[in-house]
């Protein structure tokens, strides 16, 4: 295990085939299966969304995430019923997208998106082992702001009680990427309307200072050079 979640996967002969649930069958020519690409939108991206099923019907949970290595690590409140219930064992399936743009067709028809997106399947299991919980706390921190783990204080030990975190291994994961121009009919390219993309990105804006922080105190560069990917 390492604590850096930027170190991206590399690529190899050994990355697993798609499964019958992770094979891209609408739109298959958008289908990513190698682990780079995988683990790029894992660490690029800062919510993912987590479904299961329950007696009671299917749940959905937004949720902050880190990827280690070949494992994903999410947590939340351990008094969620949500998470409690994921404690148990259900099987996950978690969802990760970063919008990157707007596809403007001649026709509402042929509108669409530029994205990346991630799907994985598995049963999470509860991260209990202290140095484990250790580095997972650290990580999680690091990926929503860089070197924050070294500003801010670790969880206490009633913190960790009330935190529930969760690991699901990559092992049964596919990426869907979708880029370009929309594809428009021959009898649309005479209208006279406007088609291109409007590209979108995370644009942070100037770090708040809380109220009562000390004046004194100087703004991170971490934060004052904030960007969503590291560059």
């Amino acid at each position: 295990m390492t604590a850096d979640p930027a170190e991206p996967f590399t690529a190899t002969p050994s990355t697993p085939p798609p499964t019958p649930r992770t094979q891209v069958k609408r739109l298959p020519e958008l289908g990513v299966y190698d682990r780079e690409t995988i683990a790029a939108i894992c660490d690029e991206a800062l919510i993912c969304h987590v479904g299961y099923a329950t007696a009671a019907g299917p749940r959905v949970i937004p949720t902050i995430h880190v990827r280690i290595d070949d494992t994903l690590y999410f947590h939340g409140s351990s008094a969620s019923r949500t998470l409690r219930s994921l404690h148990d064992g259900v099987d996950v399936a978690v969802c990760i997208t970063l919008l990157d743009g707007i596809r403007f067709a001649r026709s509402m028809f042929e509108h669409s998106m530029n994205y990346r997106s991630v799907v994985a399947y598995g049963r999470a299991r509860p991260v209990t082992d202290p140095a484990e919980l250790e580095v997972v706390a650290r990580s999680i921190t690091d990926h929503v702001a860089a070197g924050r783990s070294a500003d801010a204080r670790m969880p206490s030990e009633v913190e960790l009680k009330q935190t529930l975190f969760l690991a699901l291994a990559l092992d049964e994961a596919s990426a869907k990427v979708s880029t370009g121009y929309s594809e428009e009919p021959p009898e649309d390219e005479a209208l006279p309307v406007w088609a291109g993309v409007l590209p979108l990105r995370v644009v942070p804006g100037e770090p708040v200072a809380h109220p009562n922080l000390d004046p004194a105190l100087p703004t991170p560069g971490y934060l004052a050079d904030y960007r969503r990917p590291r560059s």
